[in-house]
This record gives C-alpha cells, structure tokens and sequence, in this order.
C-alpha cells in the first residue's frame, strides 16, 4: 500500500480583530507542538490572509497528499456543514492526487469542558464566592443549527454539575433564543426579588478576542447598570490555550503510522 504524507489544515473562521487574529495564530502554534511531526498550515475562512486555498497549496509544496481538515469551530453548522467543505473540495478539483477528510469541531472534546471549568473556578476563586451563592449563566455565539444550540445547552449542564453550580443557565448571543440579555436580566430580578444576595457569572463561550466578545460584554455591562445591587462578574473566553491545541489534536485522530512527507 502506498503510503500517504499526512498534513493538518487548521480553519479558523477569521475576524477583523487584530488581537484575535494573532491569538489564532499562537494557537496553530500551539498545536504544532502537539503534532511535531506532521505539517500543519493555519488558514481563514474569511476576513484575513492566508485563505483555505493558500493555506493548501502551502500543503501540496511539503508533498501532503492526504489532507486531514481541522475546522477551528466549537459546534458544527453553517461553517462546519457547508462553507468549509465547499472551498476544500473547490481545492481538491485541482489537485486530484490529494485526499481529504474532516475532523469533528472540538465541542465537547474533554480538554475543552477541562479548560471551561479551570476559566470558571478561577473567575469563582477571584469572586470569593461558594458555588450555592453562585448563578452561572453559559452564552453562546448562537447558531440557527438545533443540533448546535443543543450541543450548547448540553456542555452548559455539563459544566455546571462539574462545579456544583445548581443555578444555572444557557443563553446565546444571536441566531438562537433566550438571548442573553433576556436570561441576565430574569436572573437579577429574581436576586433582587428574594434578596439573595447571590453573584451571577457569565461564561462567554468563545475561541478569541473580537466583536462578539466586546458585544457580549456591553451586554453584560447594561444590565450590571440596571442592577447596581446584583453582582455580575465576566469570565475569561477560551484564548489560544494549550488545552484548545490539544482537543484539535485529538479530534484528528491520528495514528503512528501517519507519515511526515
């Protein structure tokens, strides 16, 4: 049998973010270690160089012939489902030699609900507060796709039995209701109402820095003004960790037998 150079296509999504662009980039960096000997190109689906057609033929000039897709997504929809596979195949008609296969968005990968509990309980830690005292409220991105809004949902419950947390919620940012605004202001108003004098915390469920994670936090910054007596504390998105770098690694499910061109 011949044996096939094994390559990895890193696809993140892109934003005009400068910061989060580099971000991704640490990131590619990041799983370059966890895969020393296997190329790996970093490309963008959109808003930022190099595209998923650069960052394939970078692939095809180190003599990969078997393309292994990495999609930098946390749920699969829209992007994962169509617009990823769409430009890859347009490559693949150019190069018939070379295979391709997909990788599983990271989603509930282990490593990723182990970095989402490790952001929290240090968000819990600098708060001073037991996790009875605690709502904790999960927002998504948000994605007209149910199946995820339901993967979503499922990591929220997830997460929150990880740390005992028993108030708890999931909102999303657009494209799914409840909207987060909605789901925060409800919460404070129960608060308030009963005089608990809990904390609420809102995990951003997001890869890097960007426009989402500047509008959820004016969001989260509203509804503090409209509930000065209601605690509401921001955690830390998922940044290029090594965690994140080591959950896209085991999404590809490499073997030994995968060759270094």
């Amino acid at each position: 049998m011949t044996k096939r150079n094994v390559g990895v296509l890193l696809v993140g999504h892109g934003t005009r973010d400068s910061i989060g662009t580099e971000q991704f980039f640490q990131l590619a960096e990041l799983l370059k270690r966890q895969l020393p000997s296997i190329p790996v190109e970093p490309c963008l689906l959109e808003f930022q160089s190099p595209s998923i057609a650069e960052g394939w033929d970078r692939l095809g000039r180190q003599r990969v012939t078997d393309v292994r897709v990495a999609p930098l997504l946390l749920f699969a929809a829209g992007h994962a489902k169509s617009d990823i596979p769409g430009l890859v195949q347009q490559c693949q008609a150019t190069t018939p030699g070379v295979s391709f296969s997909f990788a599983r968005p990271i989603s509930r990968h282990p490593a990723i609900i182990e970095l989402v509990c490790d952001r929290l309980q240090h968000s819990i830690d600098a708060m001073e507060r037991p996790a009875e005292r605690m709502a904790l409220v999960m927002v998504g991105r948000g994605s007209y796709d149910p199946c995820a809004q339901a993967d979503m949902r499922v990591l929220s419950e997830i997460v929150a039995n990880r740390l005992a947390v028993t108030n708890r919620a999931t909102a999303f940012y657009a494209m799914a209701e409840p909207r987060l605004p909605r789901v925060l202001k409800q919460i404070a108003t129960s608060i308030t109402a009963r005089q608990s004098g809990e904390s609420i915390l809102v995990h951003p469920h997001l890869l890097f820095e960007g426009r989402l994670f500047h509008a959820i936090a004016q969001q989260v910054d509203e509804v503090r003004d409209q509930f000065p007596d209601v605690t509401i504390h921001l955690s830390q998105y998922l940044g290029p960790d090594r965690q994140v770098a080591q959950a896209i690694a085991g999404r590809l499910e490499l073997s030994k037998q995968d060759e270094t061109p």
